[in-house]
């Protein structure tokens, strides 16, 4: 039974496909096949991380939404362009970055419907075990698809006062959408913050399960999404945590 994750922010910067391609990179380590959808089609950056290049993009998640082509044709093997050797296979659904597609979205829209026949068709078509679903910031119409189809999802904030009010939104939105699994991720947290006491308020006061309290890191940040954090740093305790949120958000409730 393959299993659809989205990973979600209300606002952007709080490191979403980042940890997006993390937990990607991690579940397919353990030898599942995994495909990413990069649904941020306004501002799509994704393929970044993966090492996808705009030139080998023949077709992207707008051609499919456009009708020019079907949703695997746009899929891209990238399991060999991590610069390291993992047992299962990743495949991404980018969107276009091209200025001119970008305009066309925000000008034209799209038929939204298509989103879900085009998560279980890829689903079905690539034999996925799991379907990571990077989403748009915010609460728009292809955000509450992406979540309400979900069997799991997790909505990372950081400490930050405007964070923690738009979070409050998503959440309250998420529970009235019945998913089946929800997780917060505090992320960028100084580490001069106590973390437990992070987690703790956090937890009181969404009434939701904390999956990972994850520091603000400098190799992280060095990186500059030039590649996956948890395969350069393997031994890292930021790659530890990003295995905990991986874990729990495979774990039925």
């Amino acid at each position: 039974m393959s299993r659809i994750i989205s990973i979600h922010s209300f606002r952007g910067g709080t490191g979403k496909s980042n940890t997006t391609a993390n937990v990607t990179a991690i579940l397919a380590g353990t030898g599942l096949r995994v495909g990413v959808v990069d649904t941020d089609i306004q501002s799509p950056g994704i393929h970044v991380l993966f090492g996808l290049e705009e030139e080998s993009m023949q077709y992207s998640l707008n051609d499919y939404l456009w009708g020019n082509c079907e949703i695997e044709q746009a899929a891209y093997d990238v399991t060999d362009t991590l610069g390291m050797p993992i047992s299962g296979k990743i495949y991404l659904i980018p969107s276009s970055i091209k200025a001119g597609e970008i305009a066309r979205v925000l000008r034209e829209g799209y038929d939204v419907g298509l989103l879900n026949d085009g998560f279980q068709g890829v689903i079905e078509a690539l034999d996925l075990d799991v379907l990571m679903i990077d989403t748009h910031p915010g609460l728009n119409e292809e955000t509450l698809l992406s979540i309400a189809i979900s069997d799991a999802l997790a909505i990372l904030l950081r400490p930050d006062n405007q964070d923690y009010q738009g979070t409050g939104v998503t959440v309250e939105v998420a529970r009235k959408l019945d998913v089946q699994q929800m997780v917060l991720i505090v992320n960028k947290v100084p580490t001069v913050f106590d973390f437990a006491a992070v987690q703790r308020r956090v937890e009181e006061t969404y009434n939701c399960e904390v999956a990972a309290v994850l520091p603000h890191s400098d190799e992280m940040m060095a990186l500059a999404s030039s590649g996956i954090f948890s395969l350069r740093y393997p031994d890292h305790p930021m790659t530890a945590k990003l295995r905990q949120v991986a874990q729990r958000l495979m774990a039925d409730r």
